[in-house]
């Protein structure tokens, strides 16, 4: 679905890819842990009908540059200055679509820009009060794993036990075109959770977000996501949440048709009244 690859600079000088497709009102997409822009090869050509797409590659991954120390910080503002330079480029306001922690760098990237006009969040809400993608024995793992050079069997623990995914389907994963590269990002991970533990990543800063964001969380997902999705939304003034009946963390793959049906229905719908 590529059209044109291109790159804007961060505050900080990484270089951040992107990679246009598509017509029509402007959204960058952001992907989730160790992926990058190929993230949206499902759900990507069916909203390049009616909307400009850029889909970006995050810090750290793909074609992007990469700048340490690292800080969640930093990809707001990475997505942030892309939200600028594609609303430049088309003339008009953007949306932004984030899957997982990309969602959640959406999020930080709303405080940022006057650009970025609505906001759609799959499953990239904090821990609800009291939880913790993390844990001790979570992160000892996997900081063992990393020192050890042990990339695919960081992936794959990650995914088993934080992203919840079953035996069968990281068994599937495993034959997707996309593992090599997966596996290759696999130690962006670590500093991801530590960074998606930190203040400046807390549900109460996005509490200051005032443009429309619809949250989407999978209607089989586990209750960590399912749970900080609903808790986030109370603090959000502007805020909705739909369910996509059946789908767990990678409904933009697994169920790409009612993914795209929502965000579109979303983008181009009336803006949902304040609430409490």
């Amino acid at each position: 679905m590529t059209e044109r690859h291109g790159s804007t600079s961060s505050p900080d000088g990484t270089q951040i890819a992107w990679f246009r497709s598509g017509a029509g009102p402007p959204i960058v997409l952001v992907h989730g842990a160790t992926a990058d822009h190929t993230a949206w090869r499902t759900a990507g050509p069916l909203l390049a009908p009616t909307h400009r797409l850029y889909a970006i590659d995050r810090r750290g991954r793909g074609s992007s540059g990469d700048t340490l120390p690292y800080a969640i910080a930093r990809e707001y503002e990475d997505v942030a200055a892309v939200v600028d330079a594609a609303a430049a480029a088309d003339g008009g306001p953007v949306d932004v679509v984030g899957h997982s922690y990309g969602g959640r760098v959406g999020l930080g990237a709303a405080l940022l820009s006057p650009n970025l006009r609505r906001l759609v969040v799959y499953e990239g809400a904090p821990a609800p009060a009291g939880r913790s993608f993390q844990g001790d024995e979570v992160m000892t793992r996997l900081e063992a794993l990393a020192a050890a050079g042990d990339r695919q069997g960081l992936l794959e623990y990650f995914l088993a036990s934080v992203v919840g995914m079953t035996p069968d389907e990281l068994e599937a994963y495993r034959g997707a075109p996309s593992w090599p590269a997966r596996v290759a990002a696999a130690p962006t991970v670590v500093r991801e959770m530590w960074a998606e533990a930190a203040e400046d990543a807390g549900p109460e800063r996005y509490a200051a977000i005032r443009i429309p964001v619809l949250q989407l969380i999978g209607g089989a997902s586990g209750p960590i996501f399912t749970d900080g999705t609903w808790a986030l939304d109370r603090l959000l003034p502007n805020g909705r949440v739909a369910i996509i009946p059946g789908a767990r963390h990678a409904a933009h793959h697994t169920h790409a048709e009612r993914f795209v049906a929502e965000v579109r229905a979303f983008l181009e719908g009336e803006l949902p009244f304040e609430h409490d």
